[in-house]
């Protein structure tokens, strides 16, 4: 479990995303989606606050978003307060399918044809609420509409971190309605935001010496094949 919050703190620190993705990947491995969702709500609560916090223009960010976030709030909320009643197969396959939408989409720079309008937000955060309060992985939709309006990298980076941390709230109360985050989830989560930070500033330091791109692309390879094996290992069990 340390390794992998070691591990998913790089990826944040040098991508400014994939947090997710790299923590359900892992731990996915030794316990169930449920359980791995609860440890990883404190990392992403406050990785995404430092995000946000550290770009500029975060009223305006938060004004023009508004709307994308109130839809993708509700959406998580909804879903995940319901986590415990979904079927582990079906958890443990819509988190492999987000890994694998997550990778392509990031790898290739799928861009869709959508324009700056309310419709656009409310319809994007309904779809990447509900991925999120089932996965926590709610980025690749997110990431898919930015990318598609051109942003530049640091309203880029802001917007995600506005989206993401206003994402964590409702996360967080569906999770414990459900009855997943106690307090040892809430304590294992803490001791998991330790390592995240230590792997968020070592992943800070690693954009400065790695190629971004080269790095960018064996991570997507990675989640693709992590993503496919889960699906794989439902579907034949």
């Amino acid at each position: 479990i340390i390794i992998t919050f070691f591990i998913a703190g790089i990826v944040k620190g040098f991508l400014g995303l994939g947090l997710p993705a790299a923590v359900m990947a892992l731990l996915t491995l030794i316990m169930e989606p449920a359980e791995a969702i609860s440890i990883i709500f404190l990392p992403l609560l406050f990785t995404n606050f430092v995000q946000f916090y550290r770009s500029s223009n975060r009223i305006s960010t938060a004004i023009k978003f508004r709307y994308f976030a109130l839809a993708l709030m509700l959406s998580i909320l909804i879903a995940s307060a319901f986590i415990t009643s979904y079927p582990k197969s079906l958890l443990t396959i819509l988190i492999g399918l987000a890994m694998i939408i997550f990778s392509i989409q990031s790898y290739f720079g799928i861009k869709i044809p959508v324009k700056d309008s309310y419709v656009w937000h409310i319809t994007f955060g309904i779809f990447s609420g509900f991925l999120g309060g089932i996965s926590t992985i709610w980025s690749p939709p997110i990431a898919m509409y930015l990318m598609a309006r051109d942003y530049q990298k640091e309203e880029f980076i802001g917007i995600l971190g506005f989206l993401f941390l206003s994402a964590c709230f409702p996360l967080g109360i569906g999770l414990y309605l459900s009855g997943v985050l106690t307090v040892n989830s809430a304590v294992s989560s803490l001791c998991g935001l330790i390592f995240v930070l230590l792997g968020f500033r070592t992943g800070e330091i690693l954009r400065l010496v790695v190629s971004p791109k080269r790095f960018q692309r064996i991570l997507l390879i990675a989640f693709f094949i992590m993503g496919l094996r889960l699906i794989l290992i439902t579907l034949i069990n």
